[in-house]
């Protein structure tokens, strides 16, 4: 790691890392591929859901934390399935004494067809779980009022959706995820759900957003190895265009190369005659 790569981390309550990919580690075809997967994108955490991946057959479970304890990355549980607030409380409990972390990614559901966050519910479980002395990542939509609460009941990292949890959609308010980068200036903002290709990524780094988390985009792909790869190549140039200040956007054509110095004059096509 360089001098800027160290300068320039991800910081997570205190925590830092040199990765701007959060990656989930659900729908893979097999542990193997998972695994190779991890490897490829590098990535700075991998969520895991306490309802949906570890409530399946003792053995395959077993197997399962034991490829997340190889992989010697820092693990980020969530509370996907959670409908209420009690419920999302109660899993993230659970949660923090098998994986022995504060870090909680936070649920609360609010609607199943495109499963959007409930706001009331996802405030109120964030309230409780910042008292019981966790750091919440809640998973929100751009709305500006709903993550102002949240900052307000003391979330220092806010991950609002690009489009519906696995659509692949890209960002689908990109003017309101940018004016929500503008407002929250100091808030840690890691874009999370509806990312289906790198260039989304890279556009959402470009415009100043602190970091992606991935799931269905790397592990449905036909090549998820290789996604996986494509994907933290993009965030890290993403990342790396926001902090080179890409120019201003310009209504009339400018041109690049110099006036001076060019050895012969031409006339304008509408030009009369020489100049007097």
């Amino acid at each position: 790691m360089n001098g800027q790569q160290m300068e320039d981390q991800l910081n997570l309550y205190g925590q830092s890392f040199s990765s701007r990919l959060l990656l989930g580690t659900a729908r893979y075809d097999s542990p193997s591929l998972l695994a190779d997967a991890i490897s490829a994108a590098d990535p700075a955490m991998l969520t895991v859901s306490l309802r949906r991946q570890i409530s399946g057959a003792k053995e395959s479970g077993q197997a399962f934390w034991n490829l997340l304890r190889e992989s010697q990355r820092t693990i980020l549980p969530n509370t996907a399935g959670c409908f209420s607030a009690r419920e999302a409380v109660k899993t993230a409990c659970m949660a923090r004494e098998l994986f022995e972390t504060n870090f909680i990614k936070l649920e609360v559901i609010g609607d199943e067809l495109n499963l959007q966050p409930d706001p009331f519910g996802l405030v109120e479980a964030a309230d409780e779980l910042v008292k019981l002395g966790f750091h919440v990542l809640p998973y929100c939509t751009e709305d500006w009022v709903l993550c102002r609460r949240l900052i307000d009941a003391g979330c220092m990292v806010l991950m609002p959706w690009a489009a519906p949890i696995g659509t692949g959609q890209g960002p689908r308010n990109p003017r309101a995820l940018r004016e929500l980068r503008e407002r929250a200036p100091q808030i840690t903002l890691i874009v999370d759900a509806g990312i289906g290709l790198p260039s989304h990524a890279c556009q959402v780094m470009e415009w100043g957003f602190d970091g992606v988390l991935l799931n269905t985009a790397v592990s449905r792909a036909l090549e998820p190895v290789r996604m996986a790869s494509a994907f933290a190549t993009a965030i890290r140039g993403g990342r790396s265009a926001f902090l080179a200040g890409p120019m201003n956007v310009q209504e009339l054509a400018v041109a690049s190369t110099s006036q001076i110095g060019r050895p012969f004059t031409f006339d304008s096509p509408h030009s009369t005659g020489a100049a007097r």
